[in-house]
Parts: C-alpha cells; structure tokens; sequence
C-alpha cells in the first residue's frame, strides 16, 4: 500500500502493516495458550478433589461396612453363649436389656452433648413409622433364633433376607442390582438350601423365627435408609426413639409372657461372668444397632445385609464348637461352604472401585438441554 504526496514522492506503508499484523498474530497465539494453561490447571485441581472426595466415601464405606461385621460377629457369639451355654431362659428379657442400654447411652450421650437428635415431638413415631416394630420384632425373633437353633444353620437360614432385601430395595427404592450382585445372591440361596435339606437337628419353632427375622431384617435395612434420606431426625434419633417407644411394649410382652419372672429368678445372677457377659450383650445390642444405621447410610440395605451373612461365615465354623447343639453332615457342610463363596463373590463385586462411572457424570447432557 503506498500514499502519494504531490507528483513525485511515494510512502509505503505495507511493511509496517505486515508488522501490525504479525504482533497481533503472536499476541493471540500467546493469549491462547495462556487461556489453555490456565483452563487445565483448573481442571486438574477440580479432579484432584474429586479424587480426594471419592477416596474419602470409599474409606466410610468400608469402615463402616467392617464395623457393622465386627459388631454383628460379636453380639452373635455372646448372645449364643448367654442364651445356650448358661441356658438363659428368656430371650424377651434380654432384648428388654438390649433396649434399656441404647436408651440410657444415646440419653447420656446427649445430655453431654456427645451425640445431637431432635427432641420428643407428638409426631414423631408417625415420622418413622413402621421402624420401631421392626426393630423390636427383629430384635426378638432374632434372639429366639440364636437360642434354639445352632448356629451354623442359623447363620444359613439367615442369607434368605439378603433376597428379601434385593426385592423390597426393587420395589420401595426402585434401586435395580446388576446381574453379578443377582448371581451371587441366589448362590448363596441355594446353598442356604442344601445346608437346609439335611440339618440334623431341626427345629421348627427356629425356622419361623429365623425367616420371621429374615423378613423384619430386610425390611429394617430398606426403611432406614428411606427414613435417613428424607427424616430431620437422623441416625441417634433414630436409635434412641425406636428403644424408646418400644420399651413399654417389650416390657408388657414380657410380664404377660412369665419371661420377666423367670429372667428374674434365674439362678447364676450371682456368677460375676455370667452378670458381665449379660451386660456385655446389652451394650452389644446398643453398638449393632448404630453400625447398622452406619453401614446402610454410607452403603445401602442390601450391602448391610450381605455384610451381616459374611460375619457368618466365620460365625458358621465358630458355632460347631459353641453351643454344642451342631450335628456335622457332609451335605450340610457343602451347601454352607456354597454361600460362603458367593458372599465373597458379591463382597468383590459390591466394595471394588468403579472410575468408569464417575467419568460418566462429568459427560454433557443429552437429554435435549442446552448446553
């Protein structure tokens, strides 16, 4: 480009635009890769703490799933021993003890201020209902369970709530299991079976308590998880005033039964060890009733249910020896070991880390939104 002045004198200005041009050419390229570097290192803190988050959830997971196992292995053995080995007379009288141990912890506990749940409100029972007959109901029946079956097919009989659970997670939760989760819970149903088919020692009264249990516990898991979701009152408030509204009842169903009677006369309250072992199964009751809520609020019911029976595989081995009332089969052997294999089939397929999900989330919608 060039501008003349007069007839004879010619300026050209096209060098200096190219330079114009050339600078400005640089200057976006370097805005570029500057907005780029930018933008990733944003992006690699957002990942970052997500990472951190998702390792934070899966560390809670475990730990409570590993509580709740331990918790459940331990009032297991203790209540069988008091039950069976001092041939306790009332399983009533000891879930009674059960209910006034988390009353008097969880109402210590907030008086000095170490636990927090809403106060008594008139609507409170409407507010989580049905769970406080679950939970004594399954409390019950569960000790009655203990007492008068052994325990390796106790332990058996009890994997039928994990399938009851899978169907009431399907129907009230809408929460749909994967086909590994399915494969292996009604593994663990068949074995459960042919542990079943040849038990030596059968019991009828044990088998109604047991699936009585079975269907109380899947139940229990299903509506904690509903009412820890969508109620203000949270996992103490839950615990303290299931126990609370359901001591009365307890306590009248045991006068009306003769099992506060006959829990009252017992002959070895005088027996140090007996009084602490009681004592330890109370405050047991209170601790598996808050893993439990622990481990459904960080999992879900049914994975509190699986960990529940893979506590029993060390209970099953555990109860040929306490208790004394196993009688060995081969059948039965075979059909426990069965669901053993399919509890660790399902622990792997339920706790191992799935990334491929979590980059899924981050996707854009297709949904017909604007994005």
């Amino acid at each position: 480009m060039s501008v003349s002045r007069g007839s004879n004198t010619t300026l050209d200005l096209q060098p200096l635009l190219a330079d114009s041009d050339d600078n400005k050419e640089q200057e976006e390229k370097s805005g570029g890769s500057g907005g780029v570097t930018l933008l990733n290192g944003s992006g690699s803190k957002e990942l970052g703490h997500r990472e951190r988050e998702d390792s934070a959830v899966f560390v809670k997971k475990i730990g409570s799933a590993l509580f709740y196992g331990i918790s459940s292995f331990m009032i297991t053995v203790v209540n069988k021993t008091v039950l069976t080995s001092y041939h306790f007379p009332s399983f009533l009288f000891l879930s009674l003890g059960q209910l006034t141990a988390s009353i008097v912890v969880l109402g210590m506990g907030k008086r000095l201020k170490l636990v927090s749940f809403p106060p008594l409100q008139r609507n409170t029972f409407a507010k989580i209902f049905p769970l406080p007959l679950i939970f004594l109901g399954n409390m019950m029946f569960g000790l009655g369970g203990t007492k008068t079956l052994s325990l390796p097919m106790f332990a058996a009989l009890r994997r039928f709530s994990i399938l009851m659970t899978m169907l009431l997670e399907l129907k009230i939760l809408g929460l749909r299991p994967t086909t590994a989760v399915q494969v292996s819970v009604y593994a663990m149903i068949g074995g459960a079976l042919l542990a079943a088919s040849d038990d030596l020692s059968f019991n009828m009264r044990g088998y109604i308590y047991v699936m009585i249990t079975n269907a109380l516990t899947a139940s229990n898991g299903v509506y904690v998880k509903k009412k820890l979701d969508t109620s203000e009152i949270g996992k103490y408030g839950l615990m303290f005033y299931n126990s609370l509204f359901m001591f009365l009842p307890a306590l009248a169903l045991n006068y009306a039964t003769g099992d506060l009677d006959q829990a009252l006369n017992f002959g070895q309250w005088d027996d140090s060890v007996f009084v602490l072992q009681f004592l330890l199964s109370c405050v047991m009751g209170f601790i598996l009733s808050y893993s439990t809520i622990l481990c459904t609020q960080f999992n879900s019911a049914l994975t509190t249910t699986i960990v529940g029976c893979l506590k029993n595989i060390c209970v099953t081995y555990l109860g040929m020896f306490i208790g004394g009332d196993y009688v060995f089969s081969w059948l039965n052997c075979i059909g426990i070991n069965i669901s053993v294999l399919a509890s660790l089939l399902y622990t792997y397929v339920t706790f191992r880390r799935k990334r491929a999900p979590d980059k899924q989330t981050h996707l854009p919608s297709t949904r017909g939104e604007n994005v």
